[in-house]
């Protein structure tokens, strides 16, 4: 089996590779024949903060939970939305 030569890239910023890459296709350019599979364990996905009207209570109860879970109640809310959303 022939070795294809693959083409070495250069970017000057990510913008300018984001859009080379919406319009090429990488077989030319990378081996996916030696790809490996690789995981990110410490990667954190991207956050926002919100502003959330609670009631008083309602907060209040959430956070007699948290407490009796030996969590911070805005990561017991973040667990109970995100079990909720599926």
């Amino acid at each position: 089996m022939r070795k294809r030569h693959r083409k070495r890239l250069e970017f000057s910023s990510e913008a300018e590779e984001r859009a080379f890459w919406e319009s090429h296709d990488s077989t030319g350019y990378v081996d996916w024949s030696k790809a490996a599979r690789v995981r990110f364990p410490n990667l954190k996905p991207s956050t926002r903060s919100i502003s959330l009207r609670l009631p008083v209570s309602l907060l209040e109860r959430i956070k007699i939970e948290a407490n009796k879970r030996d969590v911070p109640y805005q990561s017991l809310i973040k667990t109970w939305l995100s079990e909720k959303a599926g």
